[in-house]
């Protein structure tokens, strides 16, 4: 469970939940599925990554690594996207978003975000973001003065300025996302959801990746079982109003 001490400590007198979070984070689009999903009542602080809303002395002070999403309920802030959604389940029980295999459930949510700097990042932003995000010499000075996580230092580094992403980098990610995506497409023969026949923390873990990943050109037509699966999730009320209410097509980004 990811939780951390603020210095920005005006958010500690929040009653209830509060969700700081981007509309094209995959990361805040898992957050917002499982808070609809579960029926919660929560207060949305928005933050407009493309105008780096998240690159300020504030918000640092609230998460110590400037990303999206951060929970805070009642005071207490929790960070890392499927901690949250794990941490949500389990503190508001009901509907429940588990799976029988609880271990098995918890490793495809480590999994997803094992592969998020490595591999869905670098995807992300080499065929989409970069050219949107470039950062001013100010920005870039603030981000550097702001970030104390070195892996996320270096990669923001290696498209600072408008530079391309290194070849190798992109093989690396891509390398990365074909094997986890051939698992997940095997996972998913004969069965309507990642755990079986019940949607669980799994599914809310891999949809977004899906979604931004799609947008992005990513060639999922060669994993059947994912497009199936993918085409239900898109049916599903929580993926409509926390994912297609804030970004309706990221491929529009």
């Amino acid at each position: 469970m990811a939780i951390v001490k603020p210095t920005n400590t005006s958010v500690e007198n929040f009653e209830g939940l509060h969700l700081y979070h981007g509309a094209i984070s995959n990361c805040s689009m898992r957050v917002r599925m499982t808070l609809i999903e579960k029926g919660l009542d929560w207060t949305s602080h928005h933050l407009d990554l493309k105008k780096k809303e998240n690159i300020s002395d504030d918000y640092f002070g609230i998460n110590p690594n400037g990303l999206v999403p951060t929970l805070v309920d009642n005071g207490v802030v929790h960070i890392e996207s499927n901690d949250i959604i794990n941490y949500l389940d389990e503190t508001y029980a009901t509907p429940s978003l588990r799976a029988e295999n609880t271990a098995e459930m918890m490793e495809w949510l480590h999994l997803a975000a094992a592969i998020h700097v490595p591999a869905c990042k670098p995807y992300v932003y080499a065929y989409k973001m970069a050219p949107k995000l470039i950062k001013t010499k100010a920005e870039q000075d603030k981000y550097d003065a702001l970030q104390k996580n070195e892996e996320l230092k270096s990669f923001h580094a290696k498209h600072a300025g408008g530079k391309d992403f290194a070849t190798s980098d992109l093989d690396k990610a891509k390398a990365i996302l074909g094997a986890c995506f051939y698992k997940l497409d095997k996972t998913l023969e004969g069965r309507p959801w990642i755990m079986g026949d019940t949607f669980t923390l799994a599914d809310i873990s891999w949809i977004p990746l899906h979604f931004v990943l799609i947008g992005c050109g990513y060639p999922f037509e060669a994993y059947p079982n994912i497009v199936r699966w993918a085409a239900s999730v898109r049916e599903k009320p929580s993926f409509q109003e926390g994912v297609l209410k804030w970004c309706p097509d990221f491929a529009e980004v």
